[in-house]
């Protein structure tokens, strides 16, 4: 690391440790404890990934660094309770690294990638049973549970693929999805049991992310992209709705229907 980078981090942290300094601090700053903060975590990764697709690297740069300052958050909490500090975190990644890495820090070597990722699990399970967890033999032992949920049922599908539990390729996948869906309907027909619904659209969602791993397409990435799209075309639909001299909410549902297809061949 340069002496310049150095600089920066030492300057980000003591930063940190003003703004949490209990009589010069900033009061939001101290009002914080993990769980609050949690939340705008996961939100600034969300703001990375949004940048990388953006292809804005000047604002990656920003967000980068405004999911450091999350970091650098809690560790500054962890040390003022005496559990760890910044240090503590980078030292444990680099050697987290370097041990799961045998072949670029040590000698070993792998066959090819598909080799690579299996040492890899094993590598994590023996990190598991280390640290004394209770031994799980099950292919889906350590999938946490604190991943976001489209993430946690792709890690699952891929775990169970390890030991052939998997569709050989995406059109028995469409065929589920298609049964899937049927199933709602029928609930919906059914009289729409708010349990039964929430069981079975969930198992079109779970197939949903099963369809993406198979077609190679990040789940998130995709809903990111089709959210995008329809605020976009959203938009335009307002203001086509505004050139008109009225509002969305003005047309009935045929009218914005017309504007939405307008909205799409204005994009195509």
């Amino acid at each position: 690391m340069s002496e310049a980078s150095r600089r920066g981090i030492d300057e980000l942290l003591a930063i940190m440790a003003r703004l949490r300094d209990p009589a010069r601090g900033c009061p939001w700053d101290l009002q914080q404890d993990f769980a609050s903060i949690a939340p705008y975590t996961i939100e600034e990764a969300y703001e990375v990934a949004d940048a990388i697709d953006r292809g804005d690297f000047d604002d990656l740069r920003e967000e980068l660094g405004d999911l450091l300052l999350q970091v650098v958050f809690h560790a500054q909490m962890a040390a003022e309770q005496g559990r760890f500090d910044f240090e503590d975190v980078a030292q444990a990644i680099s050697a987290k690294m370097i041990r799961r890495h045998p072949h670029v820090f040590g000698e070993a070597r792998y066959a090819d990638p598909d080799a690579q990722k299996q040492a890899w699990e094993e590598l994590k399970a023996a990190e598991r049973a280390a640290r004394g967890e209770a031994h799980d033999a099950s292919a889906l032992a350590g999938v946490s549970r604190g991943l976001p949920e489209w993430k946690r049922a792709t890690k699952l599908q891929q775990r169970a693929a390890t030991v052939g539990f998997d569709w050989p390729d995406h059109r028995p996948v469409l065929d589920k999805l298609a049964e899937e869906i049927e199933e709602v309907r029928v609930e919906f027909d059914a009289g729409a049991d708010p349990a039964r619904l929430e069981d079975e659209i969930g198992d079109v969602l779970f197939v949903a992310a099963n369809l993406a791993r198979h077609a190679g397409v990040d789940f998130s990435r995709a809903l990111r992209h089709a959210n995008a799209k329809f605020e976009r075309r959203f938009r335009r639909m307002e203001q086509l709705a505004a050139d008109e001299g009225g509002t969305l909410a003005a047309h009935d549902l045929a009218a914005q229907e017309a504007l939405w297809q307008r909205a799409k061949r204005d994009e195509g």
